[in-house]
């Protein structure tokens, strides 16, 4: 019963570990009639990679999308 509250609690804590540092991807914003900013939230060191990037919207989707840091 020990070793299996262990696990639980290790899972836990490894699974909170793993959504602060991970990323996502929030803020949608167009500019002109072709180009939209896509900007990259993460939760490690406080957002420290954060990162902005500039796509071309086709009808298939964003193309060649262009990086940049610390927006």
């Amino acid at each position: 019963m020990k070793k299996l509250m262990k696990l639980f609690i290790f899972t836990g804590l490894l699974a909170s570990i793993v959504s602060i540092t991970g990323c996502s991807y929030g803020q949608v914003v167009t500019v002109g009639k072709d180009y939209v900013v896509v900007l990259r939230q993460d939760g490690f060191l406080l957002g420290a990679l954060r990162k902005a990037y500039v796509c071309k919207a086709t009808s298939n989707g964003l193309s060649n999308c262009k990086d940049s840091e610390n927006p």
